[in-house]
């Protein structure tokens, strides 16, 4: 089973300086019975479609596969519900961990989170001096919750 072990913090952007190119990414999520998240995603010229399963504290069950941009498309024309999230992402690589910077657009204008996977989840993470708070284990900044709870409503 594939795992995912993710630290997500808030994003300062007055010390984070310049990032270089992002890409774009819009993204949906199909409705779930369960607190399974699926997600389709287009960056880029790519798209993605993934299956997530209930976050344990910075650890949960990932699965994520490739598939046509024509079928991401219809996709989160038809089979996705509500808002899209919209973002812009710039990848940095810091003390040999790869932090992922995502630039939220339309209803979460003003988000800036940064991502970062760890080999475990007790790895010793130095954190840059843009990072503020922690929000690892706080919901309301997951992907599928600003879709329904978006930031311009806090």
């Amino acid at each position: 089973m594939a795992l995912e072990i993710e630290r997500k913090f808030l994003v300062d952007s007055q010390r984070l300086g310049a990032l270089g190119d992002g890409e774009m990414i819009c993204q949906g999520y199909i409705p779930t019975a369960t607190k399974t998240a699926v997600r389709v995603r287009i960056k880029g010229a790519n798209a993605y479609l993934t299956i997530k399963g209930e976050n344990r504290g910075a650890v949960r069950a990932e699965f994520e596969y490739p598939i046509p941009l024509a079928d991401a498309e219809i996709m989160l024309e038809q089979l996705c519900t509500g808002p899209k999230i919209e973002k812009t992402r710039y990848t940095l690589t810091l003390a040999s961990h790869c932090w992922e910077i995502d630039i939220f657009h339309g209803n979460n204008e003003g988000l800036i989170v940064a991502e970062v996977e760890l080999d475990n989840e007790h790895e010793a993470l130095p954190l840059p001096p843009w990072v503020t708070a922690e929000v690892t284990d706080d919901p309301r900044y997951y992907n599928v919750n600003l879709l329904h709870h978006p930031f311009c409503d806090w």
